[in-house]
Order: structure tokens, then C-alpha cells, then sequence
């Protein structure tokens, strides 16, 4: 798995698109958060808090992280190369985790320069100590959960299809579907809306972002996590016999 790791960073880090993804990411929050007028807007707020930038996150993330995975399995298939990774002395589960820890890695090195946002947003706080880092630091938590899961779900459609632009409005749909999509869902639903609701990524990272880290949010990120990477798994299975 460290070789995949190591290979997957490598080839982000060797090419522009681990510098264009980390750019293109802060430079997005950059403008939305700071410069355009709009809901997003921390300046115009009129609260010194971080919640514009984790309700942003997610948009940008929809986009970004399909992107960067699409290529993961897609590429290998496409070139030929997916039969010699086949052939290395590792199992199906290593090679996935493998790509999926190298795209997880890249989207966290475009998050840690956020930090900065914390520090300049506390500054402006009018009452010492008014800042809510504990709202804060529990949707930084969801961000790695809500990452984790996209990340996911890019890893697995990139097995879909050796087109990178079909894995990636596969990836899109996906991300948008469990995120936005269940919640939109839930209001056609009257007696149900409640527990459709709780299916959805939107509800689980809003909760998250309260401050509290409840287990039921945890476990429901790990699970779709580790579903989609089965799909992978199940996926490559079928290419190799």
C-alpha cells in the first residue's frame, strides 16, 4: 500500500495538478470568503465566525476532489497499466486505500493553509475569548469526514468508466446526491423526511458542526466511506477475472 501511496503523491506532486488543486481550491475560498459581495462573505457577515467558509466547502469540494480522483483508476485502465498493478504483491483492498490516501492527503495539504482564516476571523472577535472554537474545531472534523467521503466515492466511479470526464460527472452526481440531493428529497417525503434526512452528508456535518462530535455522525462518514471503497474493491475483482 506505501508504494501506491507513494507512487499516487509522486505523480500528483510531479505534474501541475497537486499545485493547480491546492491553488484553485484557496484561491476560490479566497475570493468568495473575502472579496465577493454575497452569502459568503465573512467581512459582510456581520459575525466573527468560520461558518461562510464550511458551508463554501463543500460546494467547492463537489468539484474538486472528483477531479483529482477521476484519474485513479480511469487513467490505469485507459493506458493499459491497471494488469501490471494487478501483478504487484499486493491485495485489492492496499491498492485502493493506496489511491485513496493519496487523493485524501492532497485535498488536506489544500485545507491546512485555512487555518489562517481562524486566526484572522478570532482577531476581529469584539469580546475576548467570544470566538466559538468549538463549533469551529468540529467542522474542521466534518471537513475530514465529508473529504473522506467524497474521496471515496471519486476513487469508486473512476472504476466505472477508462473516460475520465464520464468518472468525473459520475463522481459529481454522487457527491451532490448524498450531500444535497437526500436533503432536497426528504421535503417530497412527509412521514419519512426525518429519517431520509439523516441519510444525507448535509445532516451529519451540520451536526458536526455544532461542536459535538456524536459517534451516529462518526460511524455514518466511516460507513459510506468504507461502502464505496468495497464498491472499488468489487469493482477491480471483475476487471481482474
Amino acid at each position: 500500500m506505501k508504494a501506491v501511496l507513494l507512487r499516487e503523491i509522486k505523480s500528483f506532486f510531479g505534474s501541475p495538478i497537486g499545485y493547480l488543486v491546492i491553488a484553485i481550491f484557496l484561491l476560490l475560498n479566497g475570493l468568495f470568503l473575502w472579496v465577493f459581495d454575497g452569502d459568503f462573505n465573512i467581512l459582510n457577515s456581520g459575525y466573527a465566525d468560520m461558518s461562510p467558509f464550511f458551508k463554501l466547502a463543500p460546494w467547492i469540494l463537489i468539484f474538486l476532489i472528483p477531479a483529482v480522483t477521476m484519474k485513479s483508476f480511469s487513467d490505469e485502465k485507459k493506458q493499459g497499466t491497471l494488469e501490471i498493478l494487478f501483478t504487484k504483491p499486493l491485495s485489492l483492498w492496499e491498492i485502493v486505500n493506496g489511491k485513496f490516501l493519496g487523493a485524501f492527503i492532497l485535498i488536506i495539504i489544500a485545507i491546512v493553509p485555512t487555518l489562517f482564516y481562524v486566526f484572522i476571523v478570532s482577531s476581529y472577535t469584539a469580546a475576548q475569548n467570544s470566538f466559538d472554537y468549538g463549533s469551529t474545531i468540529g467542522s474542521y472534523f466534518g471537513l475530514l469526514f465529508l473529504i473522506g467521503a467524497y474521496t471515496s466515492i471519486g476513487i469508486f466511479t473512476s472504476t466505472l468508466s477508462d473516460n475520465q470526464i464520464v468518472a468525473f460527472i459520475i463522481a459529481v452526481f454522487l457527491c451532490f446526491f448524498f450531500y444535497f440531493g437526500l436533503d432536497g428529497l426528504a421535503n417530497l417525503f412527509g412521514n419519512f423526511s426525518g429519517i431520509i434526512k439523516t441519510l444525507g452528508m448535509d445532516f451529519h456535518f451540520k451536526s458536526m458542526s455544532r461542536g459535538v462530535l456524536d459517534t451516529r455522525d462518526i460511524i455514518y462518514f466511516i460507513s459510506i466511506t468504507i461502502l464505496f471503497l468495497a464498491g472499488t474493491v468489487y469493482q477491480l475483482k471483475s476487471l481482474k477475472w
